[in-house]
């Protein structure tokens, strides 16, 4: 094993331990590099010769610049082949080029424009009825039986089918083609032994002749609908941009990609949301969360868990230097769950505004043409699921196995239970999501004014709680929530304990000069009145690796300040407020500062509140500097 990285840096435990084929990685990647995100952002690992990148703003940053980082290797078979496998293919014709997937620029910039549009939102809609009727007739196959596994009963069926339409496939070909993107997914991400490289070797062999050979049945008919029929049609119109051999490798990788990343999603977010039944329930009870119940099942558990890009001169990622022609292994789903750039990535938050900030479709010119195909299906799914069979439960106890590989996840199999005398006796209405990422306007989630209480001159505090009293996500110190009320949409900094789940305070300075906002609330809230919040999110976060801090706030700055002290005396940090107001009474929290805070004075660490210099009256400072 080498002891040391290409750059000639040592090589830690953890590092030269890490194995993307067993282990904790198969079980859960984001859990698994939790001490990379931690202390090792990005590494080597000498069993897989990759360099590994494990934290959000790393990976976007390897994804926003396709010159430096290519990604001619993302289709590179990551375990080599023996030389019988490679003869087994060349047997049958198999000659995968570049796709959309692994071309440099400027090929990729240029198919990828003259691909585009049969993507549109406009031409997606038109298969919204196809999809929401596939899935009704599957599931009146089972919805009467009272169990399932979803898996192979409808998820594995339904995105291929879908993907075989899009592209233009007739039904008669459509059996031809069920069974080999498994193959495919093996041959390039996974780690067969000798012998199974061989036989995966002969699947790949037929799936490349059989796609070869529909194909050829396609270019017959010049004017027939679907991707594939436009792309041939582009061919013989821009020959030098989406050539012969385009051709053939992207009917096979389209299939490949299409089909199975949009089964695993789904199968991933069922299992995600049936394993929280409040989660469950929440989106039976608002259908208008499905889109984001999507986006943020594809965050937390995403199908699509690492890519892979080489560095094509020397470079450094996350202050690591990496060589000339290094591999990178950039792990989405790890980035997915950092909480650098997520408030509490490990829960599954519905309401979740920064959702669609996951990587699981990748970022910039190589982000995934098929997202909204996914995320159409995925929501017809739910929405049909959630109308038809809102009791729907997981099977207790049930195993879920994955495919080991590198790049793509979803359990094999998904046991769901429900009470047949239970469902519904007819459809409720249709919502008819539109394409593309969620509305933000559906994000909101309603909660109850429990307590108003006058902090200081013209300064309310607001505790607000889940009106099931449900816990509400928790916060960093730093963060705001947006509140909608009375026709106002404002953004108010957290401000009580942290970690006091189920509830959140805000403080509220009434500005009798401003928008109008702040004086509804002071005139108007009153105890036990519900109101929308989103959020929260944190643009103002603390950093907690510094030695020591400086805190300076002026009136009802001390919302977000105050709570960063506490974090900090949690911390055992040392750590000085500076809190400047007019006059002690118009000062909000000082009562808590002096309570919570001054002790820290005999330890060296100082709470100063000034008064403006009109003030004149020495009372009104807990200490001066």
């Amino acid at each position: 094993m080498d002891d040391k990285t290409p750059t000639g840096c040592p090589i830690s435990h953890h590092a030269s331990s890490f194995d993307v084929f067993e282990g904790d990685y198969q079980v859960n990647p984001a859990e698994a590099l939790r001490w990379s995100r931690d202390k090792e952002p990005v590494f080597y690992n000498p069993k897989l010769k990759y360099w590994i990148v494990s934290r959000y703003d790393d990976v976007k940053a390897v994804f926003r610049d396709n010159i430096l980082f290519s990604p001619s290797i993302a289709l590179e078979k990551i375990t080599p082949a023996p030389p019988e496998a490679e003869e087994i293919l060349k047997s049958y014709g198999y000659a995968m080029n570049r796709t959309l997937v692994n071309e440099d620029e400027p090929a990729h910039m240029e198919r990828r424009r003259v691909l585009l549009e049969s993507f549109a939102p406009e031409e997606l809609e038109k298969h919204k009825p196809a999809i929401r009727q596939l899935t009704r007739e599957y599931m009146d196959r089972f919805i009467d039986n009272g169990k399932a596994d979803l898996v192979s009963e409808m998820f594995q069926e339904i995105p291929l089918m879908v993907a075989l339409h899009f592209l233009g496939v007739s039904d008669d070909d459509i059996e031809k083609l069920r069974n080999f993107s498994v193959a495919h997914t093996v041959n390039t991400w996974g780690k067969p032994s000798a012998d199974e490289q061989l036989n995966v070797a002969h699947s790949v062999g037929k799936f490349w002749q059989t796609a070869t050979e529909i194909l050829e049945n396609m270019k017959a008919e010049p004017d027939g609908k679907g991707w594939m029929h436009h792309t041939i049609r582009q061919h013989l119109k821009y020959p030098d941009v989406v050539t012969e051999s385009y051709l053939r490798s992207m009917m096979m990788a389209i299939l490949a990609a299409a089909h199975e990343t949009t089964s695993n999603a789904t199968v991933n977010t069922f299992k995600v949301l049936l394993s929280n039944r409040e989660n469950w329930q929440e989106i039976c009870d608002n259908p208008k969360l499905i889109p984001n119940a999507v986006e943020e099942c594809l965050r937390y558990e995403g199908s699509v868990a690492a890519w892979r890009r080489r560095a094509t001169v020397a470079t450094n990622v996350g202050g690591v230097d990496i060589p000339s022609g290094a591999k990178l292994l950039i792990v989405l789903a790890s980035a997915n769950h950092d909480e650098r750039h997520f408030e509490n990535p490990d829960e599954i938050d519905l309401y979740r505004e920064n959702t669609t900030d996951h990587l699981t479709f990748g970022y910039g010119s190589h982000q995934c043409m098929g997202k909204n195909i996914a995320r159409m299906e995925m929501r017809i799914f739910l929405e049909e699921f959630t109308k038809r069979l809102p009791h729907l439960e997981l099977v207790a106890d049930q195993h879920y196995d994955y495919l080991p590989n590198t790049s793509f996840r979803g359990p094999s199999s998904l046991w769901v239970k429900w009470d047949p005398t239970k469902n519904p006796e007819s459809l409720a209405k249709t919502e008819d999501f539109k394409i593309g990422p969620p509305s933000k306007h559906d994000l909101s989630r309603r909660v109850k004014i429990t307590e108003i209480n006058n902090e200081c001159d013209d300064v309310v505090r607001l505790v607000i709680e889940h009106p099931k009293a449900s816990p509400l996500p928790n916060w960093s110190p730093g963060s705001h929530i947006d509140v909608i009320f009375g026709g106002f949409n404002r953004k108010y900094s957290l401000c009580g304990p942290s970690n006091a789940q189920g509830r959140y305070e805000l403080a509220i300075l009434k500005e009798t000069e401003g928008r109008g906002g702040s004086f509804y609330i002071h005139e108007n809230i009153k105890v036990g009145d519900m109101i929308n919040i989103v959020g929260p999110k944190n643009h103002f976060r603390l950093d907690e690796g510094a030695s020591d801090y400086l805190l300076i706030a002026g009136g009802i700055g001390i919302t977000p300040i105050i709570a960063m002290a506490d974090r900090l005396k949690e911390l055992s940090k040392p750590y000085k407020i500076h809190y400047a107001g007019r006059r002690r009474s118009s000062m909000a929290f000082v009562d808590r500062l002096e309570r919570d805070h001054s002790a820290s004075l005999n330890r060296h660490h100082y709470i100063i509140l000034f008064s403006a210099t009109d003030c004149g009256a020495t009372d009104n400072c807990l200490g001066r500097g």
